[in-house]
């Protein structure tokens, strides 16, 4: 079990930031002054394009603006020796791969001297050096003393789930040379149609990743140490696939297209293929994630296209039959020395183990009855968990109480407390052989991947050292790290940010969809097909061409804690705003960042705005109605009118909010379109997995609810009764028409 560490690290409680917390740190004497002027010394063995020089050099001079000067100021010399640094105790069993991360950092009154047993410790040891520097009075300084450094684990990797989006080649190596910043050293990629598949051509969506422009990506990561490794579901999971009509035939259920049939050779010679697409793009790595993740129904189809009952049956198990069909993807991975990464989760059972090759390693852990017999095979693990789930908008990185919310559930710690709690004092830790930890940030939800940030680096830090550093410290230092000096308040920003995406989840309720039916789910296959369901709300009773408006009232009433927790939920709103306009003036670094929060935060406000509007539309619905029975119809005729334009500004303002968010992510992500390049996105959905970017072929999935809403519909009656009225007493008709649809900006 891994050792608590102190209170406040020493290094904060001194004012220094650093992510990862470094192992071993020795401060004496006072801070010592950094430059301005600063000269490099490199050791033997150090070439002048070694990335640990290019990065000292470079984020001197980008981040601090200083050059180097021969012979001038603080000197930074550069050791590369092996065996000079010596590891400490780590929880990792491959020795090797941790002392060749492992770095010492000696700073003096006027040296510097980072030493490394290799390359990749030398550059860790930079990055250590460049976020100890601290600016004080228009000048940076440097703790003096001793940092000795090595990981817990030597694997610790990020999952980033490109399944619903693309981010341009320029974005994903940001993300990859951000994940380095944070000593994270795997990223996981998940493409799905967003690559060019040779073996797979139909598959392939308008806009994707040509296997030169992977092999670009993977080539830049290596340059800063970061493994980028090809992901690819099977056998479940694999709707992106399978829904396509050419390859249908590989499916174990004619009717549905999540899951591939496990004992059909030329569908498992058809995966085998794009992985071998993958892997010939992605020269110079070592692993493969091999996502065996859910596969509900291997062994339960029974029909002339896929027999996998019968071969399970023969085999002992559905969860040998897993087995097998793990090694018949994964030996040819192996064999071209590929790690091969994946889930050995249900319907594996325990007597299943042995029949796994035991050169595979378990991307997760189980629990007391599985992982010390992964162990007595041979197969090594990682500890999994996550940043981001099934949230909309935001990663509950804090919770809304329940006293803020229309249907409470249980209070939640949060994402950075609950995963490195994970990673650092998981029981596996003593009953299995744990080589690295892996934070995934699943986009099922279409989240932006600018908002798991704070937990992939906060999170996989424990898989470098970990010690029960509290979640509160871990996210001050990345505030600090991440957006520099200028950041104010920052934890409570996103503190309202997990709030407000909360707030508009709970806001709505659930109600039937018009959407396919789902296959089934991991309990079982549904028979009949079970419907899916769609957020929604129950809108008023329009009124009668006597503009009696008596369901006007009621909804009110009705709905008058969802209008109270709105209006409150709107006043952190305005503090939201108010402090992202004013961040975006003053931090340093990761400003779009900044920028994707503030669309999100104004999708998230189009909401409560709508809420309150819907209130007062009723308001002025009751109003119209007593000056219909006061005998006055041009005051009634004007406040139906005041009705209608709220909706119409309902409908502007939900324009303004989408547009805003579509040009924004815009600027990361490439166009989600129906068709370019030559390419259709064929729009089928998972019938398995109920995705919200799904729904929708371009942005608009994140106003779907809305959109799907028959709020047209109601503000038609509300213009075809006030219509009936203006005609019985002889006045002007509104000639406007509404269609909710319409996602222009109209005036």
């Amino acid at each position: 079990m891994a050792a608590n560490a102190e209170t406040a690290s020493i290094l904060w409680s001194r004012g220094y930031a650093v992510l990862p917390e470094p192992q071993q740190v020795e401060l004496r004497g006072d801070d010592v002054r950094f430059g301005p002027a600063w000269s490099l010394e490199r050791g033997a063995g150090i070439a002048e394009n070694d990335v640990a020089v290019e990065t000292l050099s470079g984020v001197l001079q980008a981040r601090f603006g200083l050059h180097a000067a021969a012979g001038t100021g603080t000197t930074v010399r550069l050791e590369l020796r092996a065996g000079s640094v010596t590891p400490g105790q780590a929880l990792d069993p491959a020795k090797q791969a941790i002392a060749e991360q492992a770095y010492r950092l000696d700073i003096g009154d006027s040296t510097v001297v980072i030493t490394a047993n290799a390359g990749a410790g030398l550059f860790y040891g930079v990055e250590t050096l460049m976020q100890l520097l601290h600016r004080r009075n228009g000048e940076l300084y440097l703790p003096q003393g001793r940092i000795t450094d090595w990981p817990d684990l030597h694997l610790r990797h990020i999952y980033w789930d490109d399944a619903h989006h693309l981010e341009r080649l320029p974005e994903l190596k940001r993300a990859v040379r951000q994940a380095a910043f944070f000593k994270i050293n795997g990223f996981a990629l998940k493409l799905e149609g967003h690559f060019q598949f040779r073996s797979a051509p139909a598959l392939v969506e308008p806009y994707a990743l040509t296997p030169a422009e992977f092999q670009e990506l993977t080539d830049y990561g290596l340059h800063y140490h970061v493994q980028v490794v090809p992901y690819l579901d099977g056998p479940g999971h694999i709707a992106f696939i399978l829904k396509h009509p050419e390859y249908a035939k590989y499916r174990s259920f004619p009717d549905s297209n999540y899951e591939l049939c496990a004992v059909n050779p030329e569908a498992v010679k058809f995966l085998s293929s794009m992985f071998q697409d993958l892997v010939d793009a992605n020269r110079g790595g070592k692993f493969v994630y091999f996502s065996t993740d859910e596969p509900y129904y291997v062994g339960l189809a029974d029909n002339p296209n896929c027999q996998e009952k019968a071969a399970a049956q023969k085999l002992g198990s559905v969860g040998k039959l897993l087995a097998q069909f793990v090694t018949e993807i994964a030996e040819p991975l192996h064999k071209q020395g590929r790690t091969v990464i994946f889930w050995g989760e249900y319907p594996l059972l325990v007597s299943d183990i042995e029949s796994l090759p035991s050169y595979v390693v378990n991307g997760e852990v189980y629990g007391p009855e599985f992982d010390p017999l992964f162990r007595k095979h041979g197969i090594k693990q990682m500890i999994y968990t996550s940043t981001e789930g099934e949230e909309r908008f935001f990663p509950d990185y804090f919770s809304l109480p329940n006293s803020r919310r229309l249907h409470p559930g249980r209070p939640e710690s949060g994402r950075v407390a609950d995963g490195y709690q994970k990673i650092a004092f998981d029981q596996a830790r003593e009953q299995t052989d744990i080589i690295g930890a892996v934070v995934a940030g699943w986009a099922d939800a279409g989240l932006h991947p600018e908002t798991f940030w704070l937990g992939y680096a906060t999170i996989t830090a424990a898989g470098w050292r970990p010690g029960l550093r509290t979640a509160q410290e871990s996210s001050a230092v990345f505030y600090d790290l991440f957006y520099g000096d200028g950041a104010v308040n920052m934890n409570r920003v996103y503190q309202l940010m997990s709030e407000q995406a909360q707030f508009w989840t709970d806001s709505w309720e659930q109600g039937p969809s018009s959407r396919v039916p789902l296959f089934g789910n991991s309990d079982k296959i549904f028979i009949p097909r079970r419907p899916v369901k769609d957020q929604t709300l129950t809108l008023p009773q329009a009124p009668g061409p006597d503009l009696k408006a008596a369901g006007a009232a009621s909804w009110r009433s009705d709905n008058a804690r969802r209008l109270q927790l709105a209006a409150d939920a709107l006043a952190d709103s305005d503090e939201l705003m108010g402090l992202l306009e004013e961040n975006l003036r003053t931090v340093e670094f990761n400003r779009y960042n900044l920028e994707v929060y503030m669309s999100i935060a104004q999708l998230q406000r189009q909401n409560l705005e709508m809420l309150l509007d819907i209130g007062r539309m009723c308001s002025m619905l009751e109003s119209a109605q007593k000056a219909a029975a006061g005998g006055k119809p041009k005051d009634a005729l004007e406040s139906m009118d005041a009705a209608f334009g709220v909706a119409q500004n309902i409908r502007r303002q939900r324009n303004i909010a989408l547009r805003d968010a579509v040009s924004t992510w815009g600027r990361s992500w490439l166009p989600r379109v129906e068709e370019a390049n030559g390419r259709r996105f064929l729009h089928q959905l998972d019938d398995v997995k109920d995705h919200g970017p799904d729904r929708t072929v371009d942005m608009s999935y994140l106003v779907y609810r809305e959109l799907q809403l028959p709020f047209g519909e109601w503000v038609s009656s509300i213009l075809g009764a006030r219509n009936q009225y203006a005609a019985s007493h002889q006045l002007s008709k509104n000639k406007v028409e509404f269609n909710w649809h319409d996602q222009e900006i109209l005036r």
